[in-house]
């Protein structure tokens, strides 16, 4: 199977996202925070499914990667006014 193939098929599976509180896929936490980016948590959500610290490691660039494990949470309030601002643009 060739990576882009294993790749599509991880995209597909679902797991529930503690951020969002519904259920969300592997390809959407690949892709959530912007086209060059993944979600800060998809380390914590996903090892339990799939070895995703070697996916990603082949996956994205050295420095993304480094960056991504050496993430640090933001606090919950700015979180929580990006979310808000997102849904009055999507009103709008």
């Amino acid at each position: 199977m060739s990576e882009d193939t294993r790749q599509n098929s991880w995209d597909h599976i679902e797991r529930r996202c503690p951020r969002l509180g519904g259920p969300v896929s592997f390809g959407y936490c690949r892709t959530s925070s912007d086209a060059h980016s993944v979600c800060w948590k998809i380390l914590d959500c996903w090892w339990e499914s799939f070895d995703v610290v070697t996916y990603l490691k082949r996956s994205l660039p050295e420095e993304q990667f480094n960056q991504l494990v050496h993430a640090k949470p933001r606090p919950k309030i700015v979180s929580l006014f990006e979310l808000m601002e997102q849904a009055k643009k999507r009103i709008l």
